[in-house]
Formats: structure tokens, sequence, C-alpha cells
């Protein structure tokens, strides 16, 4: 098999885009965090995340998450093309600050919770989820 020229440049550029591709879906997400934050720093734990290790299918994976004192709580998908999968808002008279939900995951990555303390801090919680069927068009 021979290869023209025309044919390796556009060979080279495909495997160009395929290898940037994954830096911007990971740039997405770093930007719908920094919104919901205000680029204010986001300390590990205090948010309770709940999603199983091993989805059998993308298009329905259970996730439940928890944070004592919230009045906001980010939700993110990671690997998805568009990453932010919801947002929980919590009044004053929130029985608790908990939210349940089924998410659609384009393949394994990670989900991601941020939480808005009541102080104005930021606290995240994330689990790798391993998808074996995608749910997004794999």
């Amino acid at each position: 098999m021979e290869f023209s020229r025309r044919d390796t440049l556009a060979l080279g550029l495909g495997a160009a885009v395929l290898t940037v591709l994954p830096l911007r879906v990971n740039a997405a997400a770093e930007d719908a965090i920094a919104a919901f934050t205000g680029g204010a720093d986001v300390a590990e734990g205090g948010v309770n995340l709940t999603a199983p290790e091993i989805a059998e299918n993308g298009n329905t994976v259970p996730v439940s998450v928890e944070a004592a004192g919230a009045s906001a709580i980010l939700l993110l998908a990671t690997g998805n093309p568009t990453p932010g999968v919801a947002t929980f808002n919590f009044g004053e008279l929130a029985g608790s600050q908990a939210a349940s939900t089924r998410i659609r995951l384009a393949g394994t990555q990670d989900v991601v919770a941020i939480a808005k303390l009541a102080d104005g801090s930021f606290a995240k919680a994330a689990q790798t989820v391993k998808v074996t069927i995608g749910g997004c068009g794999g």
C-alpha cells in the first residue's frame, strides 16, 4: 500500500486532532468549575458522592450527592462533550442538602461534585466510573 503526500498529511492531521480532543474536553470541565467557584480554591472532602465503580450501560448511571450545609452542588461528568450535568440549589428551608439522579456517560470517566458551603468555601469529591457500553453514541 502506497501513501501519497496528501494521504500522509491527512493521517497526521487526524492523529493530531485525536490527541488534542481530550484536552479540550478536560478544559471544558475546568472552565465549568471555575465559573461555579469564581476561581476560589476547592478543598477535598466534605462531599459524599455515590456512583457505581462499573456501569454496564452509560445511558443511565445512578449518582447521588450529599453535602451538609451546602447552598449549591455542581455535578460534572468530565469526559462528556458537555461536562455540566446538573446544579442543585438548596434554600434555607431545605430538609437536607442531598440529591440523586441518573446521568449519561460517554465512556469511562470521572464524575465530580463540587459543593458551595454556607460559609462561601467550596468542597469537592470525585469518583471514576468505568463504562462498558457508552451512552453518548459509544
